[in-house]
């Protein structure tokens, strides 16, 4: 293969899976390419400011993580969304060429086909049938703020408060004995402050 480059890539289409969705429906279609800030802009466009009802994800392979990122942020930006997510396999047509054919023969083209895991998610303002498999409701809000509702679960581990200090970490007086001076005024003891 080391004289062969991909010069195509191509996937195979196929319809959503999701029944009786409306014509108009938004299918964000997220690859290994796209930037998460230019996907996130244009989809909640579509449903703040234009007023969808339900809008599409869907990627595959390395595109998976992505598309799955992209959901939770809308998620939690919209609040209240339901989703349905279905996951399925998804045919690449990769198609290589021979960068160093034998002389006198035709250029040699090579084309692969590669099974690769598929993610679509469905998320709708309006309810969902709660049977159908991949379904999740909406998140409850339980009236945190909005930045306490941001922050993760670890963080708020750390706002436990600290137990005391040990004794031995306190700073202790110490009892210095000094010499007498030698212009007369003698200077018995002294306390000093001292840190460990």
């Amino acid at each position: 293969m080391e004289n062969f480059r991909k010069v195509r890539t191509s996937e195979e289409e196929i319809p959503l899976p999701f029944p009786d969705l409306p014509p108009d429906v938004v299918e964000m279609k997220v690859k290994e390419g796209s930037k998460i800030r230019n996907l996130m802009n244009f989809a909640m466009a579509q449903m703040e400011l234009k007023g969808s009802r339900q809008i599409v994800f869907s990627g595959c392979g390395r595109a998976v993580t992505k598309t799955i990122t992209c959901v939770e942020i809308m998620k939690r930006k919209l609040g209240g969304l339901h989703q349905v997510t279905k996951v399925r396999y998804k045919t690449l047509l990769e198609v290589w060429e021979n960068q160093d054919p034998l002389p006198g023969s035709p250029a040699q083209n090579l084309t692969v086909h590669k099974n690769v895991p598929s993610i679509c998610i469905l998320l709708s303002r309006d309810p969902l049938d709660p049977n159908q498999m991949g379904y999740q409701p909406p998140e409850l809000q339980t009236g945190l703020s909005q930045a306490e509702d941001t922050s993760s679960s670890s963080t708020k581990a750390l706002k436990r408060p600290m137990p005391p200090p040990h004794e031995e970490l306190l700073p202790k007086k110490l009892q210095v004995q000094m010499p007498d001076s030698p212009r007369g005024s003698g200077i018995a003891d002294s306390q000093l402050d001292c840190h460990n």
